[in-house]
């Protein structure tokens, strides 16, 4: 699962360039067209750069958690020795992300089912919503693996043999100046 994530992750960086340049271009082609009395923007360009964002956020979300850049009290975390730190992961996987999880999978499951039987596009004549949505129950199924993958490695370390599980440290909370 951790290769996986990490490659999720990577093609998540990759397609930040190609968001940019859609909603560049976007933005040039509204305002160029409203100069010259032309709509030059179509549903299609303004839905793919909403699709690529979404894209990115759900690759991300497996990767985040792989390396435990995920949002958490960090002042009181980072304090904390390692093994009070996986038992504050672990109750928080159990009682927050599996549950998270199994919810987006139980709702976006039949949601995509039935897009796809439809082949439901967007009602101004944009991109279709299936492969979208697809995406979402793929992409917490995936999250999900990831929990119980990160479940297993705390469990190792509440044992105590950390030294069979690689532990990414962050010594100080990301600060935003």
């Amino acid at each position: 699962m951790d290769r996986l994530s990490e490659w999720l992750g990577i093609a998540a960086q990759y397609l930040v360039p190609f968001l940019v340049i859609i909603g560049f271009s976007n933005v040039i082609l509204r305002y160029v067209g409203e100069l010259v009395g032309a709509r030059l923007t179509t549903n299609e360009v303004i839905e793919a750069q909403w699709y690529v964002y979404g894209l990115i956020f759900l690759l991300a979300l497996p990767y985040v958690l792989k390396h435990q850049i995920n949002v958490r009290v960090d002042f009181i975390y980072t304090k904390q020795s390692l093994h009070r730190k996986a038992w504050i992961d672990l109750i928080g996987h159990f009682v927050g992300l599996i549950p998270f999880a199994l919810l987006g999978i139980y709702i976006s499951y039949p949601a995509a089912r039935s897009s796809w039987r439809a082949r439901e596009t967007s009602p101004e004549g944009g991109l279709p919503y299936y492969p979208i949505k697809t995406l979402i129950a793929v992409i917490m199924a995936i999250l999900l693996l990831q929990a119980l993958a990160e479940v297993v490695k705390l469990i190792i370390i509440l044992r105590g043999h950390e030294e069979l599980v690689e532990i990414e440290e962050h010594e100080e909370p990301l600060r935003i100046e």
